[in-house]
């Protein structure tokens, strides 16, 4: 595989004819209208999704930890282990049912995967399955539901996806397991993953995301009082000083989830939970998608030599975007393009589905 920045010197759509994992990706052409990352990033927050083929769901729970369980909606294909599995992974604050979630599981399900959407700790609803909090260092997680597939199901071929907090994830386990990945595991992919946490808090702080860290910062602190009521000896908020002041992600970090997780304080959660830590461990074929433009995932972490010089990784950062949205010009599977760019690349690399190269 190589690394590729669209867009930039040297690197265009024809080098990608030469990647081992996909023979040729489609360009991002963004929604006329949508070209500006604030209108995209909010239109592909709102916008409908209609996915009617997608196969029911049955829910189930994942012990992570002891004491502590996620939960993930499953859609199973008759004989399950006849077919690759994806798993969708959503980011802050989001849960199975976020948007892209759904839309991704959707384009798997017809691509011919099992498709399993799972919950963060404590999103969806699941606050009473942990006594925990979530926070982006608990890579543990989605490690704990991959080898429960493969050991419990013998699922036979395993893809784990991540959107924004839920990218960082995945492409932290990724490089924390190295080359002890287990063979079941057959990709990785991630989309606008929040790969430098600080560098998100810090975009998140500018003037002009207001409305996205405000969105953030009063989900987070919603959330946090329900955790408090169901958990109140663990999580006494009201000690908290001025818990109702908080403004930012950062603060909120800063006193909330470095208290009550085991941090410093919000850097030295940021230094410890950040996958670009360990990125040039990835031993897996892997996508990462991020957009230039995107109001909060700033382009230079993307930049950095860990990841530009991992022969494992496979990048692409199109001009526009937005936020975990590429609404594309085009209509039907295309009009999200990141989703069908990640079941293009799944696709690429099973032996299970027509089309798969292995």
């Amino acid at each position: 595989m190589q690394v590729c920045l669209i867009g930039t010197a040297g690197c265009n759509l024809r080098d990608l004819d030469r990647m081992n994992t996909i023979a040729k990706v489609k360009d991002f052409r963004p929604l006329g209208p949508l070209r500006n990352p604030h209108a995209m990033t909010l239109a592909s927050t709102f916008w409908r999704r209609n996915v009617r083929r997608l196969g029911k769901s049955v829910p189930r729970e994942f012990e992570t930890d002891p004491g502590t369980k996620v939960r993930g909606q499953c859609h199973w294909q008759p004989n399950p282990q006849n077919h690759p599995t994806l798993v969708i992974l959503h980011g802050l604050e989001g849960s199975s049912e976020s948007g892209y979630a759904r839309g991704t599981a959707e384009k798997a399900w017809i691509a011919g995967f099992n498709v399993i959407r799972l919950n963060q700790r404590n999103c969806g609803g699941t606050e009473t399955l942990s006594p925990t909090l979530y926070h982006s260092g608990l890579s543990q997680d989605i490690r704990s539901v991959v080898f429960e597939l493969i050991e419990r199901d013998r699922l036979p071929e395993i893809f784990i996806s991540g959107y924004s907090m839920g990218g960082n994830l995945v492409l932290k386990m990724a490089g924390e397991i190295g080359d002890a990945a287990p063979r079941e595991l057959r990709g990785i992919a991630a989309v606008a993953p929040a790969l430098e946490l600080a560098a998100c808090a810090d975009a998140l702080a500018e003037p002009r995301n207001f409305i996205y860290e405000h969105h953030f910062v009063t989900r987070l602190k919603r959330s946090m009082k329900r955790k408090a009521r169901l958990f109140p000896d663990l999580y006494p908020i009201g000690d908290v000083k001025n818990f109702d002041k908080i403004s930012s992600v950062r603060g909120f970090d800063d006193v909330v989830t470095a208290r009550f997780c085991g941090f410093r304080d919000a850097e030295d959660y940021y230094q410890r939970s950040s996958a670009l830590r360990v990125i040039a461990s990835i031993r897996r074929p892997t996508l990462i998608v991020t957009a230039k433009n995107d109001p909060f995932v700033p382009i230079e972490p993307f930049l950095d030599p860990a990841l530009q010089q991992n022969p494992f990784i496979t990048f692409y950062a199109p001009d526009h975007g937005g936020h975990c949205a590429f609404i594309s010009s085009e209509g039907g599977d295309e009009r999200f393009w990141a989703e069908a760019r990640i079941v293009e690349f799944c696709k690429s690399l099973s032996l299970l589905v027509p089309n798969g190269n292995g």
